[in-house]
């Protein structure tokens, strides 16, 4: 169990040690069941996670596949009935392919669950103990489960017991502290002036590289819309836009096509993205541990992040502010 904070190469930690332990010790190179599964909250996280186990065991006879919903299923079936070393997968998807008996784990030698404090909230743990005691899962001796987070709440960790045997808990800062390498900046701001105040930051310098935080799918929506007709260039992410829409909307961010990115919590864990240089919190979320992943999108792998604006209304973010 591991936990530091956001941007400090989480993944790495996993990824690279797993792949030298593959190499080491090979034993299926005809390709047949998983020997790794990696369990990620979103899509895009799991298709970055993926692309990591690609690049780094590129040239080798190690074989990665990742499989996630809001996409037919008839194609990632035929990728993982063809065989897999390396399983990198959303819990639904996952459960759907376990249950049509698609995937079985009766060689996994590592099983991850990335941004486990998500992973072992209840809206996914069902899903995580019916993967985690699947009848053709090996028993907890004879597998090495790994757990990464930015944030670990005590309860967290007691639910994360369930499922490691004699484990280690490594810490590296403070734990669910907020990115050392990133300024914070707060601004009181009553709900009917955001907009204004927004307007005037994206103005007073170049926008390009700017995420903003939202609550809601709907606000997510026109608020893109609103500062698209402002002329700043402006496209949104959440869990109601189908898989290609999110897709999209990342590349087009990635590569400066738009400026500003609207995201509601799918794009707060895990994603690394390249030159962010403002992450704005629109809306404050409801807990402490969310508001770290969101500014920890900013300020990764040493680099000094912006100062994150914070937008806080006293009248709304009541269920925050004791805590911040």
């Amino acid at each position: 169990m591991a936990c530091a904070q956001t941007g400090s190469g989480k993944p790495a930690a996993f990824i690279l040690p797993i792949l030298n332990a593959l190499l080491s010790d090979p034993r299926d190179f005809k390709v047949s069941r998983p020997q790794v599964v990696v369990i990620s909250p979103t899509r895009e996280l799991a298709i970055q996670i993926f692309n990591e186990f690609r690049k780094f065991s590129y040239g080798s006879y190690l074989k990665s596949i990742v499989i996630y919903g809001g996409t037919a299923t008839r194609y990632q079936s035929s990728l993982v009935l063809d065989g897999c070393h390396i399983l990198v997968a959303t819990p639904g998807r996952l459960l759907d392919f376990i249950k049509r008996s698609y995937v079985t784990f009766e060689e996994i030698r590592f099983v991850v669950l990335d941004e486990a404090d998500r992973m072992l909230d209840l809206g996914f743990m069902p899903a995580v103990n019916e993967i985690m005691n699947h009848s053709t899962m090996v028993k907890m001796h004879q597998r090495q489960t790994l757990m990464f987070s930015a944030t670990f709440p005590s309860d967290i960790q007691v639910a994360a017991g369930d499922f490691l045997k004699d484990y280690v808990f490594i810490a590296i800062g403070v734990i669910g502290g907020a990115c050392t390498d990133v300024e914070q900046l707060i601004y009181n701001v009553k709900k009917y002036d955001k907009r204004e105040k927004l307007i005037q930051i994206l103005d007073e310098s170049d926008p390009s590289g700017t995420i903003v935080f939202v609550e809601t799918k709907r606000d997510a929506d026109f608020l893109a819309s609103f500062l698209s007709e402002t002329k700043h260039p402006t496209t949104s992410i959440h869990g109601d836009r189908e898989q290609k829409q999110r897709e999209e909307a990342l590349a087009d961010f990635k590569s400066s096509r738009m400026k500003i990115l609207i995201a509601t919590s799918v794009a707060a864990r895990g994603l690394d993205i390249k030159n962010v240089n403002h992450v704005i919190n629109y809306n404050l979320p409801k807990n402490i541990d969310d508001y770290v992943h969101r500014i920890g999108r900013t300020g990764r792998v040493g680099n000094r992040g912006k100062t994150p604006p914070v937008f806080y209304d006293p009248e709304e973010d009541v269920a925050l502010s004791p805590q911040f």
